[in-house]
């Protein structure tokens, strides 16, 4: 038997999916080994070896394809342990870095400061060198201000540089000419030029990005060296993809030029999976949230296209490759709750993380967290957390509310608890309604497709937050990612700026058309290096488009056919339509003009994906599967009420169920409130409905 896995890094638990033949499927936990994620990767597979009943070499022989998410970048730029990073950039602008936009994210709070940038002042050097907008070479570089810059990197002991000079994305001879030298130089540095990170318009922003992909480079190049060694040895001959933050896979030596690519890569997954999932409904719009044990993750499909937009951040450092438009907060089952100035109760969105973990873990956590309160109100089983491998001290969980919430606030032990559920059940909501309502969508026309190891506890409370009436819990929701991970493309993202207006002209034709044909030529390389054939290769062009005057732009899709015979009338049109639905505005009477920003395209390549297994009908009676009763707390009522356990690997297709209710499986467990139902379906999947 051949096999494929799906393995997603996260803050706390590091999951497995392994897919076999016939749709069969393995879940699998790992504790997260924050020092090397590789440990637990490692420790993961031998997991899943004995399960199959092999040596890990023999089972690593079997296995055709591992598809791996990883926070290491993420973690690097929250953390600030990123590289020792250089910047050398044109003359004059050394400060543009510091001074970012030059917008305050929150106008009316002085008190508020954008953070130290990544690189200190004194190792952004200048270079006298000078393009023009349209790309005319003004000055050449000078050759001695690199070869100064590079002594001084190399005396300070810089791991990576960045290289980004103004409208370099016009004309990048300047730039190339510097990274030559700082190549010869510089040979073991890690070197990042903007004009192939992202050769696009917004110097900010595009010196941004190259710093953040040059500060995480040699982090990534060496995690992902040290796990190819520890397969190397452990005898693994397969394929190794790394998920990216648009959604799409790629290799590891793809994603080590561009490693920025990953820096939001973790829940870029459950869009994917979530599509799989509903697909058999033929569904095509939904919200996923995937609540692990650090962060919750909240995204927005709609016609089964998840968003992804251009503009993002981490830790507030402008983020400018596409990336998922996934809303991530601090609430996850190790959320800790604590008390504010105020005397209110918050969770999150400091997280007790995998080491110590929560209280109850019994690791030495004395934080009072999210699965503690879980685990004092009895919707989770001391016994039997994830499957009884490892087992919970209540009694150091009830001792961490009651003494950091329960007392101070006046609460009963099991008041306080409920408070921290319903606090961070709010948090939640709000996260989802940033990426709908504040997108114009209403949450109540999609139902909730929920996924995490958590998630399963508190989505019908999320769902009644927002008066959605239908959640689905697929089959693998603890280990959702991971299972996204294994349907997911091949993708490569390209950009050009092409800054004009929008009219009949036909310059604008060629040049769009030769722009166009330039990136198809690069994707079509890319792809048939990671052995795509033509066949599966897909093109998605787009345009970065505004009104004449306006500071931000839309990107709107447009068909390839519609692109060669320069349809402008056609292309405003779809502008006009996509500006009204975010703005609720558009200006075709006014006869405003439109202008062109950038060209954009979306290369894909399919991937073989494991089938979805089909479950035989059963009778709705689900007795066969009670395990016994247990005392739960009964909102919004209040005290505790004995109501039926089920084992959730003993139900299926057909079964049905009414709450009060707890469904119990090896890695995660779905609480089933009053007033609920639970019913199975083909796949698997657990439908929580009104």
């Amino acid at each position: 038997m051949e096999y494929r896995i799906g393995i997603d890094v996260g803050g706390t638990f590091t999951d497995f999916l392994l897919a076999g033949g016939r749709g069969r499927t393995a879940a699998h936990k790992e504790l997260s080994t924050p020092a090397d994620p590789s440990e637990a990767v490692l420790r993961g597979l031998a997991a899943l070896a004995q399960g199959e009943g092999l040596d890990l070499k023999r089972f690593l022989g079997r296995v055709r394809i591992i598809v791996h998410g990883t926070t290491v970048t993420t973690n690097a730029v929250l953390t600030g342990r990123t590289a020792r990073t250089g910047l050398l950039t044109t003359r004059g602008f050394r400060d543009a870095l510091q001074m970012r936009r030059g917008v305050r994210e929150e106008m009316y709070d002085n008190r508020w400061h954008p953070p130290e940038p990544i690189v200190p002042r004194w190792l952004r050097l200048p270079a006298t060198e000078r393009v023009a907008a349209d790309g005319t070479l003004v000055a050449v570089l000078d050759g001695a201000d690199v070869e100064r810059a590079a002594r001084l990197f190399r005396a300070e002991g810089v791991e990576a540089v960045a290289v980004c000079f103004l409208h370099a994305h016009a004309n990048p001879r300047n730039e190339r000419a510097a990274g030559r030298i700082l190549r010869r130089r510089l040979p073991r540095t890690y070197l990042s030029l903007s004009s192939a990170v992202l050769p696009q318009v917004r110097f900010y922003e595009r010196t941004s990005t190259t710093v953040l992909n040059a500060a995480v480079g040699p982090i990534l190049a060496g995690y992902l060296g040290r796990l190819a060694a520890r397969l190397r040895a452990a005898r693994y001959r397969g394929r190794l993809l790394i998920m990216q933050s648009n959604g799409g896979v790629a290799s590891p030596a793809a994603v080590s030029r561009l490693a920025a690519s990953t820096l939001l890569s973790g829940p870029a997954a459950a869009p994917a999976a979530g599509l799989a999932c509903m697909a058999p409904r033929r569904e095509r719009s939904f919200i996923s949230m995937d609540m692990g044990g650090t962060s919750f993750d909240a995204a927005l499909v709609r016609d089964g296209a998840p968003a992804v937009s251009a503009s993002a951040a981490v830790n507030r450092y402008a983020l400018a490759l596409p990336s998922m438009e996934i809303n991530t907060v601090g609430a996850g089952g190790g959320s800790i709750a604590w008390i504010d100035q105020g005397g209110l109760l918050r969770m999150g969105p400091a997280s007790a993380g995998a080491e110590p973990g929560p209280a109850c873990y019994g690791r030495g956590g004395a934080a009072p967290t999210c699965t503690d309160a879980n685990l004092v109100l009895g919707y989770l089983a001391a016994d039997y957390f994830a499957g009884g491998r490892m087992p919970l001290d209540t009694a150091a969980a009830r001792r961490a509310i009651r003494e950091r919430i329960a007392r101070p606030l006046g609460l009963s032990l099991e008041r306080a608890a409920h408070g921290m559920l319903r606090v961070i059940n709010v948090n939640m909501a709000a996260a989802i309604r940033e990426i709908s309502v504040k997108k114009g969508y209403d949450p109540r026309e999609f139902p909730l497709v929920c996924a995490g190891g958590a998630g399963a506890l508190h989505a019908a409370g999320i769902a009644a937050e927002l008066e959605i009436a239908r959640v689905v819990v697929p089959r693998d929701a603890s280990i959702f990612c991971a299972a996204g991970m294994l349907r997911t493309d091949l993708r490569h993202d390209y950009v050009r700026s092409c800054a004009r207006l929008l009219d009949g002209g036909a310059a604008l034709a060629r040049r769009v058309h030769g722009l166009a044909r330039e990136l198809r030529a690069a994707a079509r390389r890319a792809l048939t290096a990671e052995g795509i054939p033509a066949s599966l290769q897909r093109m998605r062009f787009a345009l970065d488009l505004r009104y004449l005057g306006q500071y931000h732009e839309v990107t709107v899709e447009v068909p390839e056919k519609e692109l060669a015979s320069a349809r402008w009338d056609a292309v405003r049109e779809r502008f006009h339509a996509q500006h009204d639905r975010l703005y609720g505005y558009a200006l075709r009477a006014e006869g405003t003009a439109v202008e062109l920003l950038n060209l954009r395209l979306a290369a894909s390549g399919g991937v073989p994906r494991p089938p979805l297994g089909r479950q035989p009908r059963r009778a709705a009676d689900c007795s066969g599967a009670r395990k016994g009763r247990r005392a739960a707390w009964l909102a919004p009522r209040g005290g505790f009420r004995q109501v039926p356990v089920y084992d959730g690997e003993r139900l299926g297709h057909g079964n049905r169920l009414r709450g009060p209710a707890i469904i119990e499986t090896a890695n995660t467990s779905i609480v089933v409130p009053h007033g609920w139902h639970a019913q199975y379906d083909a796949f698997g999947s657990c439908i929580l409905g009104t």
